[in-house]
This record gives structure tokens, sequence and C-alpha cells, in this order.
């Protein structure tokens, strides 16, 4: 192990023991510590959904895409008016079950926002890899756009998530609490996709040509593949994930046109945290912003810092780049 990552290493050990130890002096019994440690991972998975993706194409296509949070509110959006009576994708009717309309309303959302995304890399975003500026500009208007036509379809009002389903409306016990099951779902589904990009990114051919297409655009091309193919099945995925990511964060959090900019600036920070472009220290970086957030809203309980978890990811930036200005497993860009 190189001195670089040891040190790395150590200071995610330092970071999670300081986090874990604060939250088991703030709790008053076991109960209480692990619903504190189990909010963590729930919101550590959640962010990995939509910061995943923004790694994902920033470290491969170079681009930073302000737009990412936009697809995880479209996403909420999409679900929860596929599966709630009313709406303009109501399945009500037609797919009376809960558990399986839920399903198809995730899969509406993923369907959604890649074809949102693949329209927006072959449409707008194509011309301009040679002009970062532009690209930040234009994600970041399609950003205001895609909020305005959310609030033109929606409006501005929050919705909350009704319909109960299986996973949703079942609960297990531990440490003598009650926990919710569907967390555990979520944490489970960001576990699985974390393991499933990797695969894909490290082990399967079209992730080979991923990365040597970052590597020597050119020489690709020459060996007869399309590059501009691949690179927009990259873009096309990492906005079906952040839609997925807000569809299975809508029966939690419900629709409402704050998501994408909270969780933007959230996974921002995640991703800067990890590493420009480094898809383990995003991963790694979500369950650490995660941890930091719901370690934060329990301290700031009857306290005159409610403010605090909204900064917390902020904080914990600044304190990771001061030892480490590229970041827990960044490299010079």
């Amino acid at each position: 192990m190189s001195t670089t990552r040891r040190s790395s290493v150590l200071a995610i050990l330092a970071i999670l023991v300081f986090l874990i130890g604060v939250a088991f002096i703030n709790s008053n019994s076991l109960g209480n510590f692990g619903i504190t440690l189990l909010s963590g991972l729930f919101q550590g998975m959640l962010l990995f959904l939509v910061a995943s993706g923004l790694s994902i194409v920033f470290g491969l296509m170079d681009v930073l895409n302000l737009a990412q949070g936009s697809y995880f509110m479209i996403g909420a959006y999409v679900a929860y008016d596929a599966q709630h009576s009313g709406g303009l994708l109501d399945l009500t009717s037609v797919l009376p079950d809960p558990n399986l309309r839920f399903v198809v309303a995730v899969a509406l959302a993923v369907l959604v926002g890649s074809a949102l995304g693949y329209a927006l890399e072959r449409g707008l975003l194509r011309p301009l890899y040679a002009r970062p500026i532009f690209q930040l500009v234009l994600t970041f208007g399609i950003s205001l756009v895609a909020l305005e036509l959310v609030k033109f379809i929606w409006t501005t009002t929050p919705y909350s998530w009704t319909e109960l389903f299986g996973v949703r409306e079942s609960f297990f016990e531990l440490f003598g609490q009650r926990f919710s099951t569907y967390r555990l779902f979520v944490v489970g589904i960001g576990l699985v996709l974390i393991v499933t990009i990797a695969l894909l990114l490290r082990r399967s051919r079209i992730g080979i040509v991923i990365r040597a297409g970052v590597e020597d655009r050119e020489m690709v091309q020459a060996l007869g593949i399309n590059v501009r193919a691949v690179f927009t099945l990259v873009f096309t995925l990492g906005c079906a994930v952040a839609a997925l990511g807000g569809a299975i964060a809508a029966p939690f959090l419900g629709a409402s046109t704050t998501l994408g900019n909270v969780f933007l600036l959230q996974a921002i920070a995640v991703v800067v945290l990890g590493g420009m472009g480094s898809y383990e220290g995003t991963a790694v970086g979500s369950v650490l912003v995660g941890l930091a957030i719901a370690v934060a809203q329990d301290t700031a309980i009857g306290t005159a810092f409610a403010a605090l978890p909204s900064i917390t990811p902020m904080l914990l930036l600044v304190l990771v780049l001061l030892v480490r200005p590229s970041g827990l497993f960044g490299g010079s860009r």
C-alpha cells in the first residue's frame, strides 16, 4: 500500500471513529445509537445514488453535470405520480397491487431519467466537450429549466407519499427499537449498485473501452469502436442512477422542488471529498457524509444549532481538504 493511500485510509478511519464516538455519546441507549447509524447509512446511500452518476460522468468524460440533482428530483416526481391516484401517470386502475405498482413506478422513473439524459448528451452537450465552462453554464441552465417544468407540471406544492406497500410498511426490531425495513432496502440497493458499477467499470469489456477512450480517444476510434456512443451510454447511465435514487427516496422524502438543489450540493461535496473522478472515493465519501449528517441531526436536537445538519457536508469537506487537498482518493487533474 502506497503512503498516499495509507494516509487516506487512516483519515477515513479517524473520521469514522470520531462520528461513531459522537453518535454513541449523544445516544442515551443502544436503540438511539442504532437509529443514528442506520439513518446515516440510509442518507449515505441516497447521496451515493446522486454522487455516483456525477462522479462517473466527471471521471470518465470530464463533464461536471450540474443538472444531476434535477434527475433525482424528476425521478421522485415520476415515481410518486405513478404510485398515487390522480396524477399524469396514474397506474392505480391498471396495477391495483401497490407492490407491483412501485416496481413499475421505479422503472418508469429510470426510463424517464435515461431518456432525458440521452437527449441532453446527444442534443446539447456533445458539441461542448472541448469547452468546460460552456458545459457548466449549459447544465446549470438545464437544471433551471427542469425546475420550472416540474413546477409547471406538478406545481410547487410538496407531495407526501401516502400509498403504502410491503417493504415500506414493514418494521424490524433492533436494540429494543423499531426500524423501518425500507431503510434497509435502500441501503441494500446502494450496496448492490456500488458493487455492480465497480464491476462494470473494472471487469467488463465496456468498462475497459470506456477507460481506454478517456486515455486515448483517437486510438480507440482507430480500432473501430464508436467512442461517442460509449460516452453517451456513460452519461445516460449517470442520469438513470440519479433518477433511480429519486424514485426510491420518494417513499420517505416525498416529492418536492427542493430535492434537486439539496442533493446536488451534498453530492458535489461527496465527489470533491472522495476525490474528483474517483468512484471509490465517491462510495466512501457518501457513507462518511451520510453518517456525519445523521450525527449532526442528533446533536442539533434541542439546541440552537438547527442549521448544523445542512452545513455539515461542507464542514467535513473543508476538514478533509485541509489534510488532503485532492480529496481522499483523488489525484492531480
